[in-house]
């Protein structure tokens, strides 16, 4: 029997938004959106925690290695998120709604052609302390 754990990395960045979609009035933006739809954008201070779930490598004693997965979520998330309008700055959101769910979503595809499939993804993103989405494989 092979020994199976997951490894799980956090990171953190900041980053403005705003949830709204152009399809809507403004009134049904304001509705449905609340105060996450200011035109003028608002912030959350995310925290992030991959998780990569595999076999212990009996080598190593890894199931993969930390400081690897470090160095990925800072080239791909990290840098590219942080102290950003992910509206106006990440390409992604240009045509996507930035809510934590698809932020979570888009954070899973950038992250998951890096990482070998033998080993299962998930991404947890708090948006706030209270407010948490887990995402664990592609949706579209």
């Amino acid at each position: 029997m092979q020994a199976v754990a997951s490894v799980r990395r956090e990171a953190h960045f900041n980053a403005a938004h705003r949830l709204h979609n152009p399809a809507w009035t403004d009134e049904k933006n304001r509705e449905v959106f609340g105060k996450c739809n200011n035109p003028h954008f608002h912030g959350h201070n995310y925290r992030l925690i991959v998780e990569v779930k595999g076999v212990i490598d009996r080598e190593t004693g890894y199931v993969i290695d930390t400081k690897w997965l470090a160095e990925l979520i800072k080239d791909y998330i990290e840098d590219r998120f942080d102290h950003r309008n992910l509206n106006e700055e990440v390409d992604e959101f240009k045509t996507l709604n930035p809510s934590a769910e698809n932020i979570a979503a888009v954070i899973w595809g950038l992250l998951r052609p890096q990482i070998d499939t033998k080993y299962e993804l998930i991404i947890e993103l708090y948006e706030t302390e209270r407010n948490s989405v887990r995402f664990a494989g592609d949706y579209r």
